[in-house]
């Protein structure tokens, strides 16, 4: 099986590797900005996974048993998508918003048989609780400069791990890739990795 992962996310390799070491990456330059948000966020990034995974599509050649993962995760708040933030300014901003609530980390997947041309949608949410966060502890984070690639200006696996109070769903859905979701579409599929 020819596996590949149409992102560069050195946190997607990694959790990949976690289920298998038999894999491609080809990143997708696929041009998010194209996709107008529609007030529906799990219709939203199971669109942006396809895309990347199509993007990828048109890169590979050999099609008899390869497979392509697409993955897109965002940080919803009441219904407001917070993407990585512009700067620290920004990065500040999103995190006093997130501080004292809740919120919701949405991955799409997509996963392209290019063998057979199925291709297999879906989507995870995990909610997340933050504890109240000071203005010290916001830009002690913010100054690491550790939030500044990521949805939601923060990393769960990293030093943001202090601010999470409670977690209700799949913690590695929160990290960029839900391995058990990813299992078991592909299992769906008659693919066991």
């Amino acid at each position: 099986m020819n596996l590949i992962l149409a992102s560069s996310s050195e946190r997607r390799i990694e959790l990949l590797k976690r289920i298998t070491e038999k894999f491609k990456v080809i990143p997708s330059n696929f041009d998010e900005k194209k996709i107008e948000f529609k007030s529906n966020v799990p219709e939203y990034v199971m669109t942006l996974a396809e895309g990347k995974a199509r993007d990828v599509e048109g890169k590979i050649t050999e099609r008899k048993n390869t497979f392509i993962i697409g993955c897109d995760t965002v940080v919803a708040f009441e219904n407001i998508i917070l993407g990585k933030p512009k700067d620290e300014n920004d990065a500040f901003r999103i995190l006093k918003m997130l501080s004292g609530n809740i919120h919701n980390v949405y991955t799409g997947i997509s996963i392209l048989d290019l063998s057979s041309g199925r291709n297999k949608i879906d989507y995870m949410c995990t909610e997340v609780k933050f504890s109240n966060l000071t203005d010290e502890m916001i830009n002690k984070y913010v100054y690491s400069g550790e939030c500044l690639d990521k949805a939601g200006a923060y990393g769960i696996q990293g030093n943001a791990a202090i601010f999470v109070e409670s977690i209700n769903g799949c913690f590695y859905n929160v990290v960029g890739l839900p391995l058990n979701k990813l299992n078991k579409m592909f299992g769906e599929m008659g693919i066991n990795l």
